[in-house]
């Protein structure tokens, strides 16, 4: 099966599998997006006169159809083609004939996967970011429910100054909120159109409009200059997976609460039979194995994060087929990321908090009895705190 590249020489097998790789099946969730922007390339091609009206309508029609039956299950990539690209061009082809060819005119692989990752992170960052967003509000409608039950509030794992259910799940809804935001943000790093940079060098004699692949897209412009168009790759993953890490630390943190005030010395809170599994060897073991793997989904967002960071280490300028390994973290990332925000809102409304097993050290009101000191007698602060600690050393 001859691939974009192929010039007739052989390839040896093991050569396609090693550089292949699990690019080829990676590229799935792609094929949408790269049919999209192969359609609004060759409308600008038409437009600039690069290619007939007749050709233009077949390479738009069969582009449609392609991309509706993967969607529908009836194709897939295969290790053969190497990768999406060539599998579309490839059917594309096979399908209409020689003006499937004319349509790689002005393009690169390189600016064809890039555009198709950032079409699909634009889509992917808004569902990561309605996703927590949804954990939000489990949080608030579990603070609505157990409004005003007292909690201590913990400093060195020691209770410090008196809390409530509503305040410990407040700040962490506050925080996942704000980790909904930074991942919106990182649409800025995905603005521009990599269109028409093509090997990153430009297309030099072709008279492409990029500026009408970017209206047809819906980015914001072309990335400019084209040699700063490679340069870029990776950075948007990074930050986007950078979002993630933070976030899955927050939802992390989250479940560690949860999972120390669900021990049988606290018991603040129990999960029902849904949200637990059994022992094998422990009849009366129900383990609370959701929160215990989103406790531990943080390590693995950060060793994708890391992976990337580490792919695009020390790269010299232009396009190098070492960036193809970004794709798997970022996927996986995304991936462990949208299966945890998935499972958390209704975990959380199968928490139910026990308040008759909650119980305040009555010191842990003693910042408060300072402050009244301050207050009633204007003495400093410093005084207030020491004679407090004396009241209750007796």
């Amino acid at each position: 099966m001859a691939r974009l590249w192929d010039k007739g020489a052989p390839l040896d097998e093991r050569v396609l599998r090693y550089t292949a790789g699990e690019d080829y099946a990676l590229d799935e969730r792609l094929v949408r997006y790269d049919v999209q922007a192969s359609v609004a390339h060759a409308q600008m091609l038409r437009d600039r006169a690069l290619l007939s009206e007749a050709d233009f309508e077949a390479v738009r029609s069969a582009l449609l159809a392609i991309g509706d039956e993967h969607a529908r299950g009836l194709w897939r990539i295969e290790l053969a083609d190497e990768d999406g690209q060539t599998a579309l061009e490839r059917r594309l082809t096979e399908r209409i004939g020689p003006a499937g060819g004319r349509i790689h005119l002005g393009r690169s692989r390189n600016d064809q996967v890039l555009t198709a990752i950032r079409l699909y992170l634009r889509d992917a960052i808004e569902e990561l970011a309605a996703a927590a967003d949804r954990v939000a509000r489990g949080l608030d409608a579990l603070a609505d429910r157990h409004a005003g039950i007292a909690l201590p509030g913990y400093t060195h794992m020691q209770q410090a100054m008196p809390s409530s259910v509503a305040w410990w799940a407040g700040g962490f809804a506050a925080e996942i909120r704000d980790d909904a935001q930074g991942l919106r943000a990182v649409r800025r790093r995905i603005a521009r159109n990599p269109l028409g940079s093509a090997a990153g060098y430009g297309t030099p004699g072709l008279p492409l409009d990029r500026e009408a692949t970017a209206r047809a897209l819906g980015f914001a412009g072309p990335h400019e200059p084209v040699t700063a168009v490679q340069l870029s790759s990776g950075k948007a993953e990074a930050s986007v997976l950078f979002e993630l890490a933070l976030t899955l630390q927050d939802l992390g943190r989250f479940a560690a609460d949860v999972l120390l005030y669900s021990t049988s010395e606290f018991g603040f809170v129990e999960l029902p039979d849904a949200f637990t599994t059994g022992s094998s060897i422990m009849p009366q073991k129900r383990n609370p194995d959701v929160f215990e793997l989103v406790r531990a989904r943080s390590a693995s967002a950060q060793a994708c994060l890391v992976e990337v960071l580490g792919v695009l280490t020390k790269l010299p300028s232009g396009y190098q087929r070492d960036l193809q390994l970004v794709k798997p973290p970022l996927f996986r990332g995304i991936d462990l990321a949208a299966e945890t925000l998935d499972i958390l809102p209704p975990a959380i409304e199968a928490l139910r908090f026990r308040p008759d097993r909650i119980e305040l050290d009555p010191a842990i009101h003693a910042a408060e009895e300072a402050y009244a000191l301050v207050l009633a007698e204007g003495i400093p602060f410093r005084d207030a705190y020491r004679r407090v600690a004396e009241k209750l050393k007796r």
